[in-house]
Formats: C-alpha cells, sequence, structure tokens
C-alpha cells in the first residue's frame, strides 16, 4: 500500500518562503507522476503543480508559475514544493497526489493522496 505523507506547512509572512516536502512508501516511487494541490476553505481543490517520473516537464498554475517549483528525488522518494514570495492567497491545505499514469492537472487522475499540510499565510 502506498502512503504519502506531507510536512514543512506552517505560518509564514507574506513575501516569506516555505519548503513542503511528501515522502512516499513503496518500492515503485520513481515510477509515479507527482503532483502538488492546495484546497482552501470553502473552495475545490485546485492544481498548484507537477512534474514526471524522471523530472521532466514540471508543469505550474499560473497563479504560482515563477514562484514555486517542484522537485523530486527518487532516491529519497520525496517530492518537494519550494514555495517564494508567498501571497495571502497561497494560505490553503496542500496535498500531496501520487500515482497518476499522465502528468495531469486534475486530482482525479491521482490514485494517492497524502493528509496533507496546512500553509497560512500572514499580512
Amino acid at each position: 500500500q502506498v502512503q504519502l505523507v506531507e510536512s514543512g506547512g506552517g505560518l509564514v509572512q507574506a513575501g516569506g518562503s516555505l519548503r513542503l516536502s511528501c515522502a512516499v512508501s513503496g518500492r515503485t516511487f520513481s515510477t509515479y507522476n507527482m503532483a502538488w494541490f492546495r484546497q482552501a476553505p470553502g473552495k475545490e481543490r485546485e492544481f498548484v503543480a507537477t512534474i514526471s517520473r524522471i523530472s521532466e516537464r514540471p508543469t505550474y498554475a499560473d497563479s504560482v508559475k515563477g514562484r514555486f517549483t517542484i522537485s523530486r528525488d527518487n532516491a529519497k522518494n520525496t517530492v518537494y514544493l519550494q514555495m517564494n514570495n508567498l501571497k495571502l492567497e497561497d494560505t490553503a491545505v496542500y496535498y500531496c497526489g501520487g500515482g497518476s499514469l499522465v502528468t495531469s492537472s486534475r486530482p482525479a487522475d491521482y490514485a494517492n493522496w497524502g493528509q496533507g499540510t496546512q500553509v497560512t499565510v500572514s499580512s
């Protein structure tokens, strides 16, 4: 059974940075396309970034492009999300998704999810 565990969330002032991590159990991590999504209160889960199995073709939502960077370390079974120049509207629970056959921006394409980590950006 595949498990995903996010960490690294917290409270940060606008303009600050955070680095999220998602540790994935299982020996097949290197075969997964991975992604980050986020969900603010009262809103649907939205796409943030995705990365292919061999770190090609990272793709970002327009709202985070130029500020966030997704990366992965297949030796450590971990995917990261470096978030810089955080804005108030980045406040949400951030979820790691894995197991997609494609690098997709649709939550339904990801079979495995973590429990989420809260990111709160203050003014």
